[in-house]
Order: C-alpha cells, then structure tokens, then sequence
C-alpha cells in the first residue's frame, strides 16, 4: 500500500475515448460521432466525461477522436480551449492521423492511446485515467484515483452495481470479498454476481486508472501481440486480470449527487428510446440528473445568443412552455411547448404544438404542425400543419420509428416527404 498524500488528480491525465459512432442512434450519428451528440438543452455528451475531469481537479486531458470528428473536434475547439500551458494545463484533440505508420488508424480502445504515447510522456503525468466519452453522469475521479494507489492495483476499473441479468450487455467482473478482480468476460449470458449479493453485477463503465509506466508497458506488450484485438476490455484487463492485481471501483463511492439526486446518475444514451428518456427526465420537477448543479457544473460552449423569447397572449395563439427546457435564442411565437427540450435557436410558428419533444439546435416548426414524441435532428425545417405522433403506421412510413413511438425526423426526410409530394 502506498500513502495518498495531496490530490492525485493534479498529477493525472484524463484520455477520453471518443471515436465510436454508436450506430444504434441511427441517423442521429450520421454526421457526428456519438460523444458529440447534444444533450440536454445546452451540452454534448462528451461534456460530461470531460467535466468530471475538470470538476475533480485533473488539469490535464486528451480526446481521441475517430468517426465522424468534424462536430466533435469544431465543439471541443470553441468549448474546451480555456486550457492554459502557463498554468501546467493542456488539452489535446487527437485524431486518428496514422502516425505509427502509413497503414493503420485507431485499431481499437488501447490503439487509440498507444498511438500517442509519446504526446502522453511529453507531460509526464504520474496517473493515466481512461475514459468513455460517451455516457450521462458526474463522478469525482479523484476519489477512485486515490483507491487506486492505496490498495497497490495496477489498475483499477470504474463498476456499476446493476441487476444480474441486466449485465448482459456489459463488460462483467467477477471480485473476491476484497474487490479484487478475479475474472473479467464481455457480455455473459449468466453474469458473475457479487460475493454476498446474489442478485447484483459488476458492470464495467470503461473506465480505468494506472500508472502511466505500467499502462505503456502494456500497451507497448500489447501492440507486439498479433492476436490482439488491440481493446481495453477484450485484451488488457483480462491480460492484468490474469498476471497481475486489477481491483473494482464502485461507482457509488465517487459519484457526485446534488441534495435532491436520489439516485447514482449513469446512463448510456445509446438507443434513441435511451436517449429520448433520458432528455424528457431532465423536464420532471426534481429531475434525476441535476443540471443545476453550481458545485459540479457541466461545461460547455458558452453561445453568444439572445435570450428565449416568447410571443402572442391570445387564446390558442399563446407563446407558452410547461414542464420544458427552452434553451437561449429559442422563439416560441404564438406556440406550446410541453414536456420538451428546446435547443438552441428553435423556432416554433404560430398555433403549432409539441409534446414530448427532443428538438436539436436550429430547427424550425412551421405554423400549425403538431409533433409527439419525436426527437429532429440539428437544423430540421419541419412544414407548416405536419402532425407527427398521431398515427404511427403513416410515421413508419416516412420517418425512424421505435417500437416505443419515438420518431426520429432529419433533414433528408423531410426532403423526401417533399419530393414524394
């Protein structure tokens, strides 16, 4: 064991992983990797992860990026360049530029950092926390470092306590009373369940601490292995599971919850049913996720814009908004909103309504369209009297529909609504 002394986390460096498409979101990553997918009226998800680092006091971070990067990399530039060198900080945007040689981009998780190690040693960081730039919650990073250098890991796993068969779909350990890893299996079809907890997984987060020596020790190992699929779950945390101490950390002893979160806030906005959820949440009187939060904000591009305005007091042409979130530079002329988050720059048309609506920045309802449960993509012109959400065989049709009746609607849809017209 060794003494924690001070805060680790100035001696750390956050990597965020941030190149995957999250292909279930359908057209919603037809342009955009899904770490850059907006949420929550004003933030992308990778804000989170990347907040987190910054809230628990690492100074230093990396996003790999891969798929799609444009948005992503155009966010992080406006959004994240407050870094200051003078200061020990940095930020580093690392695209997939083929820089071991000619042939190969990111081949998987533990690629996208061995690629970049010597950018990693030109700040000589003493810890190395992994991260997935893709989930929805706050979590004090510090706290799991300092579990890491007390009990001697050589790397330590960030776990979620989920129900046995819902682990299906993760990454599972398996721990002795001591949380000591002692397996680790992708996606079992029967979970290993807690000692003394029958009922209860752990599921990995993807989230990892070591020390940067070790870390490039097994990448470089790794690297030299032909069967490696070159992946931190598949290959490197088994491969310490098996030779070395990999030890659990449990995501309730760092998450961070404002006074009224009643719950440990983690979600994978992966599905558009997951993500439609997990926005609508954010409507509740007491919201699962406390956005509001001043002690542990989440940062982001902070937008020049005029404030939401909203317009007509007549009877059936009232601007008005219930249970919403209406984001800056959004006019609601003449219109309802209810149970809906309005990004930036929506306009909604006179005697138009939406109920249970997700609408990303720019997008434009014309006057007397009725849209439920539908999620529009960035910049969507939605037509004057289009109803969506009232007959679910017709939205099939023409747009992405869940088996929940979600409807997702892009620009390219209602272009075709226009030339089969």
């Amino acid at each position: 064991m060794r003494d924690v002394k001070g805060p680790l986390a100035r001696e750390a460096m956050a990597y965020v992983l941030a190149g995957g498409r999250g292909s279930r979101l359908n057209e919603l990553t037809d342009n955009r990797a899904k770490p850059a997918v907006y949420f929550g009226g004003m933030s992308r998800i990778i804000d989170f992860a990347l907040s987190n680092g910054i809230n628990s006091g690492i100074r230093r971070s990396g996003v790999a990026t891969q798929y799609k990067a444009h948005s992503l990399i155009r966010h992080m530039q406006r959004a994240w360049n407050f870094m200051r060198p003078e200061r020990n900080e940095s930020f580093d945007i690392l695209p997939a530029s083929q820089r071991i040689d000619e042939l190969h981009w990111y081949e998987g998780t533990a690629d996208a950092v061995y690629q970049n190690i010597d950018i990693i040693e030109s700040y000589a960081p003493k810890y190395m926390v992994i991260l997935a730039g893709d989930h929805i919650y706050k979590m004090d990073y510090e706290l799991m470092l300092q579990q890491h250098v007390n009990s001697g890991a050589d790397v330590t796993v960030g776990c979620l306590v989920v129900p046995q068969m819902e682990a299906t779909a993760f990454g599972v350990l398996a721990v002795d009373e001591d949380n000591v890893i002692t397996a680790f299996v992708e996606k079992p079809a029967d979970p290993p369940t807690i000692p003394g907890d029958p009922a209860h997984t752990l599921a990995s987060m993807g989230i990892y601490v070591f020390d940067t020596q070790f870390l490039f020790d097994q990448l470089r190992r790794d690297a030299a292995d032909p069967d490696s699929k070159r992946d931190f779950g598949g290959d490197i945390i088994p491969y310490i599971v098996r030779h070395g101490k990999a030890v659990a950390h449990r995501f309730t002893d760092s998450c961070i919850r404002a006074a009224e979160e009643i719950e440990e806030y983690w979600r994978d906005v992966g599905t558009l049913d997951a993500y439609f959820e997990a926005n609508l949440d954010l409507t509740d009187t007491v919201p699962k996720l406390n956005l509001y939060d001043r002690e542990w904000p989440i940062w982001t591009d902070q937008i020049v814009a005029a404030p939401a305005k909203f317009v007509h007091d007549e009877e059936g042409r009232r601007g008005q908004a219930i249970c919403s979130l209406i984001s800056q530079d959004c006019i609601v002329s003449g219109a309802l909103a209810r149970r809906s988050l309005l990004f930036t720059g929506v306009k909604m048309g006179s005697f138009s309504s939406v109920n249970e609506a997700v609408i990303l920045p720019h997008c434009n309802i014309g006057r007397g369209a009725r849209l439920s449960r539908v999620i529009l993509d960035a910049g969507v012109r939605i037509p004057e009297g289009l109803v969506v959400g009232e007959d679910p065989e017709l939205d099939a049709l023409r747009f992405r529909r869940t088996d929940s009746g979600v409807c997702l609607i892009n620009s390219n849809m209602i272009a075709r609504l226009g030339s089969s017209g």
